[in-house]
């Protein structure tokens, strides 16, 4: 399997920043095991959207995977409560 590149949106790194830090350590941990493997055990389609989502506690990191040029592309990093708002 191709190794794929992880590209984060500003918007997203913004909302990583204001993340608490012992979450933010983990969320970071997680977005970088996407290069490695960009639909991970528990990855859940979006329904009605090209987005996918993982879980990290009480996070939800939100992200599109292009498979034709190998990257990944985070969207949107917030708590469960906001993130599909």
């Amino acid at each position: 399997m191709a190794t794929y590149s992880v590209l984060i949106r500003r918007s997203a790194e913004k909302e990583i920043e204001q993340v608490p830090l012992r979450d933010r350590q983990r969320i970071v941990a997680r977005i970088a095991a996407l290069s490695s493997d960009p639909r991970p055990p528990g990855c859940v389609k979006l329904s009605g959207r090209e987005k996918y989502r993982i879980r990290q506690g009480a996070y939800r990191i939100v992200f599109t995977i292009d498979d034709a040029v190998v990257t990944v592309i985070v969207v949107r990093v917030a708590h469960r409560r906001d993130v599909y708002r």
